[in-house]
Protein backbone atom coordinates (compact mmCIF):
# COMPACT_ATOMS: atom_id res chain seq x y z
CA UNK A 1 0.00 0.00 0.00
CA UNK A 2 1.25 3.29 -1.04
CA UNK A 3 2.08 5.83 1.75
CA UNK A 4 2.65 9.50 1.69
CA UNK A 5 6.63 9.89 2.62
CA UNK A 6 9.24 11.14 -0.07
CA UNK A 7 11.29 8.51 -1.41
CA UNK A 8 14.32 9.10 -3.07
CA UNK A 9 14.73 6.19 -6.18
CA UNK A 10 17.88 5.35 -8.15
CA UNK A 11 17.98 7.28 -11.42
CA UNK A 12 16.60 5.19 -14.32
CA UNK A 13 19.89 3.70 -15.87
CA UNK A 14 18.26 4.73 -19.64
CA UNK A 15 17.51 8.45 -18.85
CA UNK A 16 20.35 10.46 -20.84
CA UNK A 17 22.19 12.53 -18.77
CA UNK A 18 21.38 15.73 -18.08
CA UNK A 19 23.67 17.14 -20.97
CA UNK A 20 24.18 15.09 -22.78
CA UNK A 21 25.70 17.47 -25.79
CA UNK A 22 29.49 17.09 -25.73
CA UNK A 23 29.96 20.70 -25.70
CA UNK A 24 27.73 20.89 -22.68
CA UNK A 25 29.63 18.14 -20.64
CA UNK A 26 33.37 19.96 -21.48
CA UNK A 27 31.70 23.44 -20.40
CA UNK A 28 30.61 21.93 -16.84
CA UNK A 29 33.66 20.37 -16.59
CA UNK A 30 35.78 23.09 -17.45
CA UNK A 31 32.93 24.88 -14.37
CA UNK A 32 34.01 22.17 -11.66
CA UNK A 33 37.48 22.56 -12.38
CA UNK A 34 37.93 26.38 -12.23
CA UNK A 35 35.10 26.10 -9.10
CA UNK A 36 38.39 23.73 -7.35
CA UNK A 37 40.82 26.22 -8.04
CA UNK A 38 38.52 28.76 -6.16
CA UNK A 39 37.46 26.84 -3.37
CA UNK A 40 40.67 27.39 -1.00
CA UNK A 41 42.30 30.51 -2.48
CA UNK A 42 40.24 32.72 0.70
CA UNK A 43 41.82 30.66 3.25
CA UNK A 44 45.46 30.01 2.24
CA UNK A 45 45.47 33.81 1.53
CA UNK A 46 45.65 34.67 4.88
CA UNK A 47 48.19 33.31 6.74
CA UNK A 48 51.01 34.70 4.89
CA UNK A 49 50.31 38.39 5.78
CA UNK A 50 48.63 37.83 9.05
CA UNK A 51 50.75 40.30 10.86
CA UNK A 52 50.09 43.02 8.08
CA UNK A 53 46.33 42.80 8.41
CA UNK A 54 46.57 42.95 12.26
CA UNK A 55 48.32 45.90 12.08
CA UNK A 56 46.03 47.13 9.20
CA UNK A 57 43.39 46.60 11.30
CA UNK A 58 44.71 47.19 15.19
CA UNK A 59 43.71 43.83 15.97
CA UNK A 60 44.94 41.27 18.34
CA UNK A 61 46.48 37.96 18.15
CA UNK A 62 43.79 36.59 19.15
CA UNK A 63 41.33 38.13 17.25
CA UNK A 64 43.55 37.19 14.14
CA UNK A 65 42.83 33.82 15.94
CA UNK A 66 39.30 34.21 15.34
CA UNK A 67 40.60 34.90 11.13
CA UNK A 68 41.75 31.86 11.03
CA UNK A 69 39.40 30.02 12.53
CA UNK A 70 36.34 31.18 10.94
CA UNK A 71 36.53 29.58 7.48
CA UNK A 72 36.65 26.03 9.16
CA UNK A 73 33.41 27.13 11.00
CA UNK A 74 31.95 28.71 7.71
CA UNK A 75 32.03 25.69 5.78
CA UNK A 76 30.40 23.61 8.31
CA UNK A 77 27.27 26.30 8.62
CA UNK A 78 27.07 27.72 5.26
CA UNK A 79 27.44 23.94 3.46
CA UNK A 80 24.05 23.01 4.51
CA UNK A 81 22.45 25.85 2.33
CA UNK A 82 23.77 23.84 -0.29
CA UNK A 83 21.42 20.82 -1.28
CA UNK A 84 18.23 23.19 -0.25
CA UNK A 85 19.43 25.58 -3.01
CA UNK A 86 20.18 23.17 -4.95
CA UNK A 87 16.66 21.59 -4.77
CA UNK A 88 15.12 24.84 -5.98
CA UNK A 89 17.38 26.08 -8.36
CA UNK A 90 19.58 25.25 -10.57
CA UNK A 91 22.53 23.81 -9.94
CA UNK A 92 24.40 26.11 -12.52
CA UNK A 93 23.08 29.06 -10.81
CA UNK A 94 23.59 27.80 -7.68
CA UNK A 95 27.66 28.10 -8.33
CA UNK A 96 27.59 30.90 -10.14
CA UNK A 97 26.43 32.73 -7.14
CA UNK A 98 28.12 30.80 -4.94
CA UNK A 99 31.80 31.92 -6.82
CA UNK A 100 30.32 35.66 -7.62
CA UNK A 101 29.15 35.97 -3.98
CA UNK A 102 32.94 34.85 -3.26
CA UNK A 103 34.64 37.77 -5.26
CA UNK A 104 32.36 39.80 -3.67
CA UNK A 105 33.61 38.66 -0.53
CA UNK A 106 37.02 39.19 -1.09
CA UNK A 107 36.64 42.61 -2.44
CA UNK A 108 34.79 43.69 0.88
CA UNK A 109 37.56 41.91 2.87
CA UNK A 110 40.13 43.85 0.96
CA UNK A 111 38.89 47.51 1.65
CA UNK A 112 37.82 46.98 4.98
CA UNK A 113 38.61 49.73 7.49
CA UNK A 114 36.87 47.54 10.40
CA UNK A 115 37.36 44.23 11.66
CA UNK A 116 33.66 43.55 11.67
CA UNK A 117 33.37 44.29 8.25
CA UNK A 118 36.41 41.91 7.34
CA UNK A 119 34.52 39.52 9.45
CA UNK A 120 31.76 39.79 7.18
CA UNK A 121 33.83 40.41 4.12
CA UNK A 122 35.34 36.56 4.70
CA UNK A 123 31.81 35.39 5.46
CA UNK A 124 30.34 35.95 2.17
CA UNK A 125 33.53 35.06 0.71
CA UNK A 126 33.38 31.40 2.40
CA UNK A 127 29.98 31.10 0.35
CA UNK A 128 31.93 29.68 -2.50
CA UNK A 129 33.89 27.54 -0.81
CA UNK A 130 30.99 26.26 1.38
CA UNK A 131 28.80 25.45 -1.24
CA UNK A 132 30.98 24.57 -3.89
CA UNK A 133 32.96 22.05 -1.25
CA UNK A 134 29.25 20.49 -0.78
CA UNK A 135 27.63 20.33 -4.02
CA UNK A 136 31.04 19.53 -6.41
CA UNK A 137 30.37 15.49 -5.25
CA UNK A 138 26.71 15.42 -6.25
CA UNK A 139 27.59 17.25 -9.60
CA UNK A 140 30.16 14.59 -10.75
CA UNK A 141 27.53 11.57 -9.94
CA UNK A 142 24.90 13.63 -12.11
CA UNK A 143 27.00 14.60 -15.12
CA UNK A 144 29.80 12.32 -15.31
CA UNK A 145 28.65 8.99 -13.88
CA UNK A 146 31.32 6.90 -16.01
CA UNK A 147 34.34 9.20 -15.24
CA UNK A 148 33.78 9.46 -11.21
CA UNK A 149 37.47 9.55 -10.43
CA UNK A 150 38.83 11.39 -13.42
CA UNK A 151 36.53 14.61 -12.34
CA UNK A 152 37.02 14.54 -8.76
CA UNK A 153 40.70 14.14 -9.27
CA UNK A 154 40.94 16.96 -11.35
CA UNK A 155 38.65 19.51 -9.27
CA UNK A 156 40.67 18.55 -6.29
CA UNK A 157 44.28 18.84 -8.24
CA UNK A 158 42.53 22.16 -9.18
CA UNK A 159 41.87 23.34 -5.25
CA UNK A 160 45.56 21.84 -4.40
CA UNK A 161 46.57 24.25 -7.15
CA UNK A 162 44.59 27.36 -5.75
CA UNK A 163 45.50 26.78 -2.50
CA UNK A 164 49.34 26.60 -3.32
CA UNK A 165 49.58 29.29 -5.57
CA UNK A 166 47.59 31.98 -3.00
CA UNK A 167 49.62 30.79 -0.37
CA UNK A 168 53.15 31.24 -2.43
CA UNK A 169 52.40 34.57 -3.92
CA UNK A 170 50.40 35.97 -1.88
CA UNK A 171 53.11 37.65 0.18
CA UNK A 172 55.15 38.81 -2.61
CA UNK A 173 52.27 40.42 -4.01
CA UNK A 174 51.88 42.70 -0.86
CA UNK A 175 55.60 43.44 -1.01
CA UNK A 176 55.23 44.72 -4.50
CA UNK A 177 52.39 46.74 -3.76
CA UNK A 178 54.08 48.33 -0.88
CA UNK A 179 51.84 50.14 1.40
CA UNK A 180 48.60 48.51 2.29
CA UNK A 181 49.46 45.65 -0.18
CA UNK A 182 48.48 43.11 1.78
CA UNK A 183 44.39 44.35 0.94
CA UNK A 184 45.26 44.33 -3.15
CA UNK A 185 47.15 40.55 -2.00
CA UNK A 186 43.74 39.51 -0.70
CA UNK A 187 41.88 40.91 -2.62
CA UNK A 188 42.85 40.34 -6.12
CA UNK A 189 41.63 36.67 -6.18
CA UNK A 190 38.31 38.01 -6.76
CA UNK A 191 39.29 38.03 -10.15
CA UNK A 192 39.74 34.43 -10.67
CA UNK A 193 35.98 33.39 -8.84
CA UNK A 194 34.74 36.18 -11.25
CA UNK A 195 36.38 33.93 -13.86
CA UNK A 196 34.43 30.83 -12.43
CA UNK A 197 31.36 32.27 -12.24
CA UNK A 198 31.28 32.71 -16.41
CA UNK A 199 31.02 29.15 -17.82
CA UNK A 200 28.55 28.22 -14.89
CA UNK A 201 26.58 31.23 -16.26
CA UNK A 202 26.80 29.64 -19.49
CA UNK A 203 25.40 26.21 -19.19
CA UNK A 204 22.38 25.79 -21.43
CA UNK A 205 18.76 24.40 -18.94
CA UNK A 206 18.17 20.93 -20.98
CA UNK A 207 14.74 20.64 -22.72
CA UNK A 208 12.09 20.19 -19.65
CA UNK A 209 14.35 21.18 -16.84
CA UNK A 210 11.83 22.88 -14.22
CA UNK A 211 12.08 22.73 -10.48
CA UNK A 212 9.99 19.84 -10.42
CA UNK A 213 13.05 17.89 -11.60
CA UNK A 214 14.99 18.34 -8.21
CA UNK A 215 14.50 15.97 -5.55
CA UNK A 216 14.96 17.17 -2.05
CA UNK A 217 16.06 15.01 0.56
CA UNK A 218 16.07 15.72 4.17
CA UNK A 219 19.50 15.91 5.48
CA UNK A 220 18.14 15.13 8.93
CA UNK A 221 17.11 11.46 7.72
CA UNK A 222 21.33 10.43 7.52
CA UNK A 223 21.25 10.16 11.43
CA UNK A 224 19.87 6.87 11.01
CA UNK A 225 23.21 5.70 8.50
CA UNK A 226 26.17 4.38 10.26
CA UNK A 227 28.18 4.55 6.88
CA UNK A 228 27.00 8.70 7.08
CA UNK A 229 28.05 8.69 10.50
CA UNK A 230 31.24 7.27 9.40
CA UNK A 231 32.14 9.42 7.00
CA UNK A 232 31.40 12.67 9.09
CA UNK A 233 33.69 10.84 11.37
CA UNK A 234 36.84 9.80 8.71
CA UNK A 235 36.41 13.39 7.05
CA UNK A 236 36.84 15.47 10.27
CA UNK A 237 39.85 13.41 11.34
CA UNK A 238 41.23 13.30 7.99
CA UNK A 239 40.67 17.49 8.31
CA UNK A 240 42.11 18.01 12.44
CA UNK A 241 45.26 16.14 10.87
CA UNK A 242 45.46 18.67 8.05
CA UNK A 243 44.41 21.96 9.32
CA UNK A 244 46.83 21.03 12.41
CA UNK A 245 49.67 20.55 9.71
CA UNK A 246 49.18 23.64 8.21
CA UNK A 247 48.64 25.86 11.16
CA UNK A 248 51.19 24.55 13.59
CA UNK A 249 53.70 22.96 11.47
CA UNK A 250 55.78 25.84 10.96
CA UNK A 251 55.88 26.94 14.13
CA UNK A 252 56.88 23.99 15.07
CA UNK A 253 59.96 23.63 13.56
CA UNK A 254 60.56 27.71 14.29
CA UNK A 255 60.59 26.51 18.20
CA UNK A 256 62.74 23.82 17.00
CA UNK A 257 65.40 26.33 15.62
CA UNK A 258 64.39 26.38 11.95
CA UNK A 259 63.82 30.12 10.14
CA UNK A 260 61.14 31.20 9.08
CA UNK A 261 62.06 30.72 5.61
CA UNK A 262 63.13 27.11 6.06
CA UNK A 263 59.98 26.36 7.89
CA UNK A 264 57.59 27.91 5.10
CA UNK A 265 59.73 26.04 2.47
CA UNK A 266 59.05 22.83 3.95
CA UNK A 267 55.47 23.53 4.31
CA UNK A 268 55.33 25.02 1.05
CA UNK A 269 56.88 21.46 -0.08
CA UNK A 270 53.44 19.54 1.52
CA UNK A 271 51.29 21.63 -0.69
CA UNK A 272 52.86 20.81 -3.91
CA UNK A 273 53.32 17.06 -3.09
CA UNK A 274 49.31 17.41 -2.67
CA UNK A 275 48.76 18.49 -6.28
CA UNK A 276 49.26 15.38 -8.51
CA UNK A 277 48.58 13.13 -5.51
CA UNK A 278 44.49 14.99 -5.56
CA UNK A 279 45.02 14.20 -9.09
CA UNK A 280 45.59 10.68 -8.81
CA UNK A 281 43.83 9.32 -5.85
CA UNK A 282 40.56 9.75 -6.94
CA UNK A 283 41.10 7.04 -9.68
CA UNK A 284 42.92 4.91 -7.61
CA UNK A 285 39.88 5.07 -4.89
CA UNK A 286 37.23 4.25 -6.95
CA UNK A 287 38.37 0.62 -7.49
CA UNK A 288 37.17 -1.64 -4.22
CA UNK A 289 39.65 -4.02 -4.24
CA UNK A 290 42.32 -0.94 -3.45
CA UNK A 291 40.15 1.27 -1.13
CA UNK A 292 41.97 -0.60 2.47
CA UNK A 293 45.37 -0.54 0.74
CA UNK A 294 45.42 2.90 -0.08
CA UNK A 295 44.28 3.63 3.72
CA UNK A 296 46.55 1.58 5.39
CA UNK A 297 49.13 2.92 2.81
CA UNK A 298 48.04 6.57 4.26
CA UNK A 299 47.55 5.41 8.04
CA UNK A 300 51.54 4.46 7.26
CA UNK A 301 52.22 7.52 6.08
CA UNK A 302 50.85 9.67 8.67
CA UNK A 303 52.07 7.45 11.53
CA UNK A 304 56.15 7.68 10.13
CA UNK A 305 55.79 11.33 8.94
CA UNK A 306 54.77 12.57 12.75
CA UNK A 307 56.83 10.20 14.71
CA UNK A 308 59.82 11.92 12.88
CA UNK A 309 58.59 14.95 12.73
CA UNK A 310 58.62 14.62 16.98
CA UNK A 311 61.71 12.77 17.25
CA UNK A 312 63.57 14.94 14.90
CA UNK A 313 62.41 17.89 13.53
CA UNK A 314 65.74 19.32 12.14
CA UNK A 315 66.89 15.80 10.52
CA UNK A 316 65.30 15.08 7.32
CA UNK A 317 62.50 17.35 7.35
CA UNK A 318 61.71 17.26 4.05
CA UNK A 319 61.32 13.52 4.16
CA UNK A 320 58.83 13.92 7.46
CA UNK A 321 56.67 16.51 5.36
CA UNK A 322 56.63 14.40 1.96
CA UNK A 323 55.62 11.47 4.28
CA UNK A 324 52.60 13.56 5.42
CA UNK A 325 51.78 14.84 2.12
CA UNK A 326 51.47 11.52 1.26
CA UNK A 327 48.95 10.88 4.38
CA UNK A 328 47.02 13.68 3.38
CA UNK A 329 45.89 11.73 0.32
CA UNK A 330 43.07 10.79 2.65
CA UNK A 331 40.97 13.88 1.54
CA UNK A 332 40.68 13.46 -2.10
CA UNK A 333 39.91 9.45 -0.97
CA UNK A 334 36.96 10.75 1.27
CA UNK A 335 35.69 13.26 -1.43
CA UNK A 336 35.63 10.04 -3.55
CA UNK A 337 33.93 7.70 -1.38
CA UNK A 338 31.39 10.34 -0.84
CA UNK A 339 30.11 10.18 -4.38
CA UNK A 340 29.84 6.08 -3.76
CA UNK A 341 28.37 5.83 -1.08
CA UNK A 342 24.66 7.20 -2.14
CA UNK A 343 23.20 6.24 -5.51
CA UNK A 344 21.70 9.02 -6.76
CA UNK A 345 22.68 12.95 -7.28
CA UNK A 346 20.14 14.16 -5.32
CA UNK A 347 21.77 11.86 -1.82
CA UNK A 348 25.15 12.11 -2.74
CA UNK A 349 24.47 16.13 -2.43
CA UNK A 350 22.86 15.14 1.13
CA UNK A 351 25.64 12.94 1.88
CA UNK A 352 28.37 15.31 1.29
CA UNK A 353 26.45 17.89 3.27
CA UNK A 354 26.12 16.34 6.27
CA UNK A 355 30.12 14.60 5.93
CA UNK A 356 31.42 18.12 5.35
CA UNK A 357 29.50 20.52 7.69
CA UNK A 358 29.82 17.82 10.59
CA UNK A 359 33.65 16.98 9.70
CA UNK A 360 34.63 20.40 9.26
CA UNK A 361 33.23 21.54 13.29
CA UNK A 362 35.61 18.33 14.03
CA UNK A 363 38.20 19.40 11.93
CA UNK A 364 38.22 22.72 13.27
CA UNK A 365 38.88 21.12 17.23
CA UNK A 366 42.19 20.26 16.36
CA UNK A 367 44.23 23.48 16.14
CA UNK A 368 42.10 25.13 19.20
CA UNK A 369 42.75 22.43 20.94
CA UNK A 370 46.70 22.21 20.30
CA UNK A 371 46.56 25.79 20.83
CA UNK A 372 45.23 24.62 24.26
CA UNK A 373 47.97 22.29 25.22
CA UNK A 374 50.96 23.98 24.27
CA UNK A 375 49.77 26.90 26.62
CA UNK A 376 49.12 24.73 29.29
CA UNK A 377 52.40 22.59 29.18
CA UNK A 378 54.94 24.86 27.13
CA UNK A 379 55.64 22.35 24.47
CA UNK A 380 54.28 20.11 21.89
CA UNK A 381 53.75 16.50 23.69
CA UNK A 382 49.94 17.39 23.35
CA UNK A 383 50.22 18.11 19.80
CA UNK A 384 51.99 14.62 18.93
CA UNK A 385 49.63 12.68 21.31
CA UNK A 386 46.93 14.17 19.75
CA UNK A 387 47.55 13.79 16.14
CA UNK A 388 48.85 9.73 16.26
CA UNK A 389 45.58 9.11 18.41
CA UNK A 390 43.85 10.85 15.85
CA UNK A 391 45.53 7.97 13.27
CA UNK A 392 44.28 5.23 15.18
CA UNK A 393 40.76 6.64 15.31
CA UNK A 394 41.06 7.50 10.90
CA UNK A 395 42.00 3.96 10.42
CA UNK A 396 39.02 2.52 12.25
CA UNK A 397 36.37 5.11 10.62
CA UNK A 398 38.03 4.05 7.66
CA UNK A 399 37.79 0.96 7.74
CA UNK A 400 34.14 1.97 7.88
CA UNK A 401 33.51 3.29 5.27
CA UNK A 402 35.50 1.30 3.00
CA UNK A 403 32.55 -1.22 3.10
CA UNK A 404 30.86 -1.47 -0.02
CA UNK A 405 27.34 -0.03 1.19
CA UNK A 406 25.10 2.63 0.22
CA UNK A 407 23.30 4.97 2.79
CA UNK A 408 19.99 5.05 0.84
CA UNK A 409 19.60 1.51 2.14
CA UNK A 410 20.29 2.94 6.06
CA UNK A 411 17.85 5.56 5.51
CA UNK A 412 14.25 4.41 6.02
CA UNK A 413 12.26 5.84 3.18
CA UNK A 414 15.41 6.20 1.06
CA UNK A 415 15.42 2.59 -0.53
CA UNK A 416 13.54 1.91 -3.53
CA UNK A 417 13.10 -1.42 -1.72
CA UNK A 418 9.10 -1.46 -1.98
CA UNK A 419 9.41 -1.50 -5.56
CA UNK A 420 9.61 -4.24 -7.86
CA UNK A 421 12.58 -3.88 -9.43
CA UNK A 422 15.70 -2.20 -7.49
CA UNK A 423 18.55 -0.89 -9.82
CA UNK A 424 22.03 -0.97 -8.38
CA UNK A 425 24.60 1.25 -9.84
CA UNK A 426 28.16 0.83 -9.36
CA UNK A 427 30.55 3.74 -10.04
CA UNK A 428 33.75 3.27 -11.11
CA UNK A 429 36.06 4.52 -13.98
CA UNK A 430 34.40 2.22 -16.44
CA UNK A 431 30.76 2.36 -17.13
CA UNK A 432 28.32 1.99 -14.76
CA UNK A 433 26.95 -1.79 -14.12
CA UNK A 434 23.80 -2.10 -14.00
CA UNK A 435 21.79 -5.17 -12.14
CA UNK A 436 18.09 -5.85 -11.56
CA UNK A 437 17.29 -7.46 -8.48
CA UNK A 438 14.04 -8.41 -7.75
CA UNK A 439 12.40 -7.35 -4.37
CA UNK A 440 10.65 -10.81 -3.39
CA UNK A 441 13.59 -12.73 -3.26
CA UNK A 442 13.60 -13.95 -6.81
CA UNK A 443 17.42 -14.40 -9.25
CA UNK A 444 18.86 -11.15 -10.96
CA UNK A 445 17.61 -10.68 -14.13
CA UNK A 446 20.57 -9.54 -16.75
Amino acid sequence: MEDDRQVTRPADPAAAPPTTHRRGLFLIGTAIVLTGLNLRTAVTSIGPVLQELEEGLGISSGMAGLVTSMPVLCFAAIGFAGPPLSARYRDSHVLAGAMLAMAAGLVVRAVAGSFALFLAGTALAMVGGALGNVLLPSLVKRYFPEHPGALVGAYSAAMAVGGAVAAVTTAPIAAAVGAEGWRWALGIWAGAALLAALPWLAVPARSGDSRSNHVAVRMRDLVHSRMAWALAAFFGLQGMQAYILIGWSAQYLRDSGMSAAAAGLMLGLNSVIAIPLNAVIPSLSVRPRLQRPLLLGFMACYTAGWLGLWASPLGATWLWMTLLALGMGTFAMVLTLIGLRARTPETVAALSTVTQGWGYLLAGVGPLLVGVLRGSTGDYTGMFVLLLAGVVALTATGWLVTRQRYVDDEVPGWSSSRACDEVLEVAGTEAPVVTHVRSDGGSPRG
